[in-house]
């Protein structure tokens, strides 16, 4: 393998989940799953990651990879379970049910996120929390939301996240 991460030593499987795993079952909390979904959207996370192992181009993003993959199947999760409909752009906002996971990421870095996006622009703003608090939307509906062509979504969400990256420092810190 080409990687400086060889994936399939145990040592270094440990390390990626003792560095990555609880922000990945943050995520997939902070998506409205209850614990055994939550379950299931992580681990189907790492499940992708051994069946794209051979695809990952950049390792050092390989955290990244792991909750944007977490947050898709969690939101695959959530559309099965609530019959493919979205109910509206409000979320549900999910309880941290003792999670000191899920309270942890909503209380600190919860407040750098939502303060960095707070300080955007329009359209930037408004994308972006529509994107956080509703994981499952789908680009044509955020066309809509948004009244802008599809085509511009991903590339002015692009932007906006840049914009978001560099508020927060390099690594989000």
């Amino acid at each position: 393998m080409s990687h400086d991460l060889d994936l399939l030593d145990e040592t270094a499987w440990r390390g990626l989940v003792d560095r990555f795993g609880f922000r990945m079952w943050a995520v997939a909390r902070a998506c409205g799953l209850d614990t055994t979904d939550a379950a299931d959207a992580v681990q189907a996370a790492w499940l992708r990651l051994v069946e794209k192992l051979d695809t990952i181009r950049d390792p050092e993003r390989i955290g990244a990879w792991l909750v944007t993959t977490t947050r898709h199947e969690a939101g695959r999760i959530r559309r099965k379970r609530a019959g493919h409909q979205l109910t509206g752009l409000v979320p549900d906002v999910p309880a941290t049910d003792g999670d000191p996971v899920a309270r942890m990421l909503s209380d600190d870095d919860g407040r750098r996120l939502w303060a960095a996006i707070g300080t955007l622009g329009e359209p930037c703003r408004t994308l972006l929390r529509l994107i956080v608090t509703v994981p499952e939307v789908t680009y044509a509906q955020l066309a809509r939301r948004m009244e802008m062509p599809i085509g511009s979504v991903g590339p002015t969400r692009l932007r906006c996240l840049r914009r978001v990256r560099a508020l927060l420092g390099e690594d989000g810190r």
